[in-house]
């Protein structure tokens, strides 16, 4: 009896120290939330002025990190940019050639071309990265006519007021990660 009684206190105690250590570790966050392409992530945002974890979150909510990915909808690479856009930020920006090949495959192009269209976005919408981040998603035209008609005001406190319901998970979404990077990877 006093045997089965010491490997019963034993367990909880093993149970008790693991379950310390996973909740209180922030090796296991890590690798929960990990950030790949770290470097092209800063050197890209540092490029435009944005800021990395948002990049870092936009990446973790359209792509998890893989390259090579396509969307239904034709979105290509990393940042799943579409290629009109992608088109359009390689002319504005005065970048070399991109191919599609290059932004499907390539994580510092597709890494270079998102973080100069966030930049566009959040300098279109006065800074609210908010209002950028839906656009990211759903468009610059459809977050101007939303924020416009009133049909939602720009913040975090109201996105259940985004009528597409894909960008307003997106939303969520992005925000999400990019809360977690900030706590997991503050010198990032």
């Amino acid at each position: 009896m006093r045997v089965l009684l010491k490997k019963r206190v034993l367990l909880v105690l093993l149970l008790a120290l693991i379950t310390i250590l996973f909740l209180k570790s922030d090796w296991l966050a890590e690798w929960m939330y990990p950030v790949h392409y770290k470097d092209d992530i800063r050197a890209s945002a540092a490029n435009y002025g944005v800021e990395p974890h948002l990049v870092a979150a936009i990446i973790r909510s359209e792509t998890n990190y893989q390259t090579g990915k396509d969307s239904k909808k034709g979105a290509l690479g990393l940042m799943q940019i579409m290629p009109d856009t992608a088109n359009w930020v390689v002319q504005k920006a005065g970048f070399a050639e991109v191919t599609e090949d290059m932004l499907r495959h390539r994580a510092d192009v597709s890494i270079e071309v998102g973080a100069w269209y966030l930049k566009s976005l959040d300098q279109q919408f006065d800074q609210n990265k908010i209002a950028a981040v839906a656009a990211y998603n759903a468009g610059p035209g459809n977050v101007r006519k939303w924020l416009d008609s009133g049909v939602w005001d720009g913040t975090i406190d109201t996105v259940q007021q985004i009528p597409f319901g894909e960008t307003r998970h997106y939303v969520q979404r992005v925000f999400y990660y990019y809360n977690k990077y900030k706590d997991l990877y503050p010198s990032f």
